[in-house]
């Protein structure tokens, strides 16, 4: 089995923190191939990630939410804003020092029969990191490889074969060993189980909390099934054309969500109960999700709000504590709840 984590850090102290983070596309045009605008795909994010919990993003398709997964890797350059893993800021490393940090910082894939390079076998994908890192001699990391096979439940048996020989299910499990090679401290799952049926998603969400129990590892779990999100996730933020509309402990933001789009997510997810089916109210937006190249003025949401007044067609809505007391849940929204 992998090594399990020794004497981790406190847990939940801050590992990620991200504040202000933008993600703009350039649109050419002309000619001459001229800037003529950009795609806001992330526009002004809010959000940390404690140690050892799992955070999931959530919203519609082409909200941002991988976009902004891969900017806090550094997958892609931010245009704008800061991202620190364990004190350490990332958007200001050298491309050298940013390849050192990879070791504490993983990403799993959402479609397994892409992710897998076909002409490598799966012991050359998942002892790769391994080789490109030098964590041992030839004979080391073939037994670590056959180590992390029989973690992520694969027999080490079939370490020769090639990835189209295996399942959707175990193929997730090859890229999920591929990322534990270097015993991260924080992974980005970007929908892992979307690709997968139905019966094979649950075996995957399971083999991720047990490892995470084991390893102390951290998430950030990106989906756009709030089911899915509601069964692993410790908080949830939830996401709508660029921002973060939403921030709070899973059980909260399921039973009392404050913002707009939370409540009109939530009343999408069936219920399984016949009489509490039947008399609850669905809410329908109006209208289609606003284009990220020329997102509306003030709050987003606002073309498709029932609520929607003048200041929220004219300022930007601030992502901040709502209720009483010391609240953790946070809403950006002029009229929450």
């Amino acid at each position: 089995m992998v090594q399990e984590v020794q004497t981790p850090k406190k847990a939940g102290t801050t590992l990620v923190d991200v504040k202000g983070l933008k993600v703009h596309f350039p649109i050419k045009g002309g000619l001459l191939g001229r800037t003529v605008g950009h795609v806001k795909a992330v526009d002004g994010v809010d959000l940390f990630v404690r140690r050892g919990e799992t955070l999931g993003l959530v919203g519609e398709s082409g909200c941002g939410k991988s976009t902004t997964g891969r900017a806090i890797l550094q997958l892609i350059k931010p245009t704008a804003g800061t991202v620190k893993l364990d004190g350490v800021e990332l958007t200001t490393l050298s491309t050298g020092a940013i390849r050192r940090t990879r070791a504490n910082m993983q990403m799993v894939f959402q479609d397994p029969f892409s992710s897998l390079d076909p002409r490598y076998t799966i012991g050359q994908i998942i002892s790769e990191p391994l080789e490109n890192f030098k964590r041992g001699n030839a004979k080391e990391i073939q037994e670590h490889v056959a180590n992390l096979m029989e973690t992520v439940g694969l027999n080490p048996f079939y370490v020769n074969r090639f990835a189209h020989e295996f399942s959707g299910g175990q193929r997730q499990r090859i890229g999920i060993a591929r990322a534990l090679a270097l015993n991260p401290s924080f992974i980005v799952a970007d929908e892992p189980v979307s690709a997968l049926d139905v019966s094979i998603q649950a075996q995957v969400l399971n083999l991720l909390q047990d490892l995470q129990g084991k390893l102390g590892l951290t998430y950030l779990f990106v989906a756009h099934n709030l089911s899915v999100v509601k069964h692993i996730s410790d908080r949830v933020a939830v996401m709508y054309l660029g921002r973060i509309v939403e921030l709070a402990d899973s059980a909260d933001l399921y039973k009392t969500p404050l913002h707009p789009y939370t409540q009109a997510l939530l009343s999408a997810i069936p219920v399984p109960d016949p009489d509490v089916e039947l008399h609850r109210k669905r809410i329908i937006l109006e209208g289609d999700v606003p284009s990220p190249v020329n997102p509306p003025s003030g709050c987003n949401f606002h073309p498709r709000c029932w609520k929607a007044q003048a200041i929220c067609r004219e300022q930007i809505p601030v992502l901040e504590p709502k209720g009483a007391g010391d609240s953790h849940h946070y809403a950006a929204c002029h009229f929450p709840g």
